[in-house]
């Protein structure tokens, strides 16, 4: 085999390992900002906390905003501020988390 195959079977499995680690379903901006709106009280309207106790989320990763959402509606994330999250995320659906994530890591 010479470098040129090499380098195009390098791409090929380069591109194949992005297009399967890219999530399958990519949140409704638009809906997760309508949906946020509870969020804003703790978190800020654009995702910037007025209070230092309270995390920005602006910008913050899709999918560990996602994993986050759902480990307090499952009850397995145990923060100080666990009792506030979890009875929040309860309240959403799978919809709403994939909403709520895609609108919050939009924001820069």
């Amino acid at each position: 085999m010479n470098i040129a195959s090499l380098t195009a079977k390098g791409l090929i499995i380069a591109i194949t390992a992005m297009v399967m680690a890219s999530p399958a379903t990519a949140g409704d901006a638009a809906a997760g900002k309508a949906k946020a709106v509870m969020c804003s009280a703790c978190h800020g309207a654009n995702g910037i906390a007025s209070l230092p106790t309270y995390p920005n989320l602006a910008g913050q990763n899709a999918g560990y905003l996602k994993e986050s959402l759902k480990a307090y509606k499952n009850g397995e994330r145990t923060s100080k501020q666990a009792a506030i999250m979890s009875g929040m995320a309860k309240a959403l659906s799978d919809a709403d988390i994939e909403n709520i994530s895609a609108y919050y890591s939009s924001l820069k």
